[in-house]
């Protein structure tokens, strides 16, 4: 009798766990999307979302969208949590997108006013050089009927580590008001093994990288309407010290390779013109960038050596430092202008002050600007409301004004 207890009681336990799994398998197949209520916009999301938002997985989603009258549509997008910066957003910059449901996650679309795009031909995901696992691309803005309009480069942060073109889409927008630049954002490699490269990216090749998409967009430039001869170069964050590394740098463009002899450290591309060789690239980049616009970014070594070889030393730091190689304005020209928030967590005034004064020091022009209340990345754009409402605060009104700065220069 006993045995036979023991039996059903195995017999039981064997069905309860199948059910429990069964449980909790059906659980972990359906997930909760939420959709955000669209303004200045509406958007359509077939087969329809049921009331308590839970749907199968594996869902095939498609969401249609469409502006109001006087706008257009910025993207259609979902967000999920992880990554970085704790979401991810994942966007599509036509007016249909299809959207697999794997996790939890948010979907909406984004709108902006017809006036920023309406004279702006657009041309996405152009592909300049690919040295490691992921295609390294870049947008172009041009107005429409462009030529020979100075060019002016964004180079986007996001640590190193994060991030791509997109996120600088409003700032591109607000630089392309007036039909006076054709500009252009632009992607790079990120640091270590981040984007599945077997081996570790290092600074240098990031900074190679800038180099390679602008030596691209010399060799493009008729086609987008630009004069590869005057360039004005901006990046925030990470992306800040970029751009003042390809302002700065630019002289040691080269083919010597980067430590593997002693004392040189030299550049190379990651896009060479067919044609030409790595001194003519030197020269046409360098007389080409004739202002940079870095955005509360780091611009030495010791501000960011964390993402750094573990093998570099001080040369290596001097070398991917835009800090270590200030020209004197008696030997070439570099006008900046920059800004950082008063509340900025990440890049304290003192980080930003010494290369401030050694510019000055050189005699270079330099307009610093301190914003009164802002934090970090008010230049990036993103479709969450809070992230737009700090680029239409601080963005708007500051690229304003590194436009104006551009115009002093160029015009």
């Amino acid at each position: 009798m006993s045995k036979t207890i023991s039996i059903l009681s195995l017999i039981f336990m064997s069905v309860f766990s199948m059910a429990a799994n069964t449980a909790n398998k059906t659980i972990q197949e359906n997930f909760k999307v939420t959709l955000v209520s669209p303004e200045n916009g509406a958007y359509t999301v077939s087969p329809e979302i049921p009331e308590d938002g839970m749907v199968p997985s594996g869902t095939e989603l498609t969401v249609q969208a469409s502006p109001s009258e006087g706008f257009s549509l910025d993207a259609i997008y979902y967000t999920y949590k992880g990554g970085m910066w704790g979401t991810t957003s994942v966007e599509n910059f036509t007016g249909s997108m299809k959207i697999t449901v794997d996790k939890d996650m948010s979907i909406g679309a984004t709108f902006v006013e017809d006036g920023l795009v309406s004279n702006l031909n657009v041309t996405r995901d152009v592909v300049y050089a690919k040295p490691g696992v992921k295609p390294l691309k870049y947008d172009v803005y041009s107005p429409k009927g462009a030529e020979n309009l100075p060019f002016a480069i964004i180079v986007h942060g996001g640590g190193w580590s994060s991030n791509n073109e997109d996120i600088m889409r409003g700032l591109a927008r607000e630089l392309a008001k007036g039909d006076q630049y054709v500009v252009v954002s632009i992607d790079y490699r990120w640091v270590n093994q981040l984007d599945g490269d077997e081996e570790p990216n290092a600074m240098h090749e990031l900074i190679e990288d800038v180099f390679g998409a602008i030596a691209h967009i010399q060799e493009h430039a008729a086609e987008y309407g630009g004069d590869p001869t005057k360039i004005a170069i901006t990046g925030d964050s990470a992306g800040g010290h970029l751009s003042a590394s390809a302002a700065i740098l630019s002289p040691m463009i080269g083919d010597g390779g980067f430590g593997k002899a002693n004392d040189v450290y030299e550049f190379m591309p990651s896009y060479m013109p067919n044609g030409k060789t790595v001194e003519a690239v030197n020269k046409e980049i360098t007389e080409a960038i004739k202002v940079v616009a870095p955005s509360y970014g780091p611009f030495s070594a010791e501000d960011f050596k964390q993402f750094m070889p573990q093998q570099a030393g001080k040369e290596y730091f001097d070398a991917v430092s835009p800090a270590a190689h200030v020209p004197n304005v008696a030997d070439r020209a570099i006008p900046h202008f920059i800004v950082r928030g008063t509340q900025d967590p990440l890049i304290s005034n003192e980080v930003v002050q010494p290369y401030v004064q050694d510019l000055k020091k050189n005699g270079q022009t330099v307009e610093y600007i301190q914003v009164e209340g802002a934090g970090h990345a008010f230049f990036d754009w993103k479709p969450d409301a809070q992230t737009r409402a700090t680029f239409a605060k601080f963005g708007v009104p500051y690229a304003a004004e590194m436009k104006s700065f551009f115009d002093s220069v160029l015009y």
